[in-house]
């Protein structure tokens, strides 16, 4: 029977006030903290629909039912791996100063740990994440918007913070969107462009698609995708900028 959780006063408490139950050393050992490498490692290893508390559980050498104690959902868990890897996000030292500088290097960071655990892409702004690594990333992020000269009011910082948020997952699941589509394919990008190319070159013969004919004719058409991020990235800041700046 999982046990009820609250503050004293009827409220309910979140997993990230909830105290863990007394540490026992037998059968084995558990903490949230090895409950969430679990199943990070998990997730890495198989995909997201692959985590249960069971098989959490099973890896530990533990029942099921101790878990419980740690926490009380699977949505609890999946929260408590997201904070985890908001931590690896956050840097060590101070953010930068220049505000774009601090911006760029959390979304580079945000891609980094998505690339290394895909299904974060897959949580990333599906609910609001309260977690207290969630919490820094983003007191981070407004603290690098105030920054910005122009940006006073929080109404402008939190569209133009909701702006580079919505680039940056968008851009991250598409290129893990395309890297499990390569998987699944049996192709790489350039076996691929291989075995479209004849379709593709009868297609633009036809002058319906000028454009893009243009853009695929173009050196840098289509840029890597660590290219492909950063610029479009930039574009994003340039956007911000030219809002914010005192002259505008």
């Amino acid at each position: 029977m999982r046990a009820r959780h609250d503050s004293g006063d009827g409220e309910p408490m979140l997993i990230w006030e909830r105290p863990e139950p007394p540490s026992r050393p037998a059968p084995s050992p558990l903490s949230r903290e090895r409950i969430v490498r679990a199943a990070i490692d998990l997730a890495d290893a198989e995909g997201l629909d692959a985590v249960s508390l069971r098989k959490v559980a099973a890896a530990l050498n533990a029942g099921p039912m101790r878990l419980y104690g740690y926490l009380s959902t699977k949505q609890e868990l999946l929260d408590l791996m997201v904070d985890e890897v908001y931590g690896e996000i956050m840097a060590p030292g101070p953010a930068a100063e220049d505000w774009r500088a601090a911006l760029r290097d959390l979304a580079h960071r945000t891609r980094s740990a998505a690339l290394r655990h895909e299904w974060f892409a897959d949580l990333l702004g599906s609910r609001p994440n309260l977690g207290p690594n969630a919490l820094a990333f983003l007191d981070a992020s407004f603290a690098a918007l105030h920054r910005a000269p122009g940006l006073t009011s929080l109404d402008a910082a939190l569209h133009a913070g909701g702006t580079v948020t919505a680039y940056v997952i968008g851009a991250v699941r598409r290129e893990i969107t395309e890297l499990r589509a390569e998987r699944a394919s049996g192709m790489d990008k350039t076996q691929w462009q291989r075995a479209s190319g004849p379709y593709l070159t009868r297609m633009l013969a036809t002058g319906r698609y000028p454009a893009l004919e243009r853009a695929i004719q173009a050196d840098d058409f289509p840029p890597d995708p660590a290219t492909a991020f950063a610029s479009g990235l930039e574009c994003v800041l340039d956007g911000i900028a030219s809002r914010v700046s005192p002259e505008s």
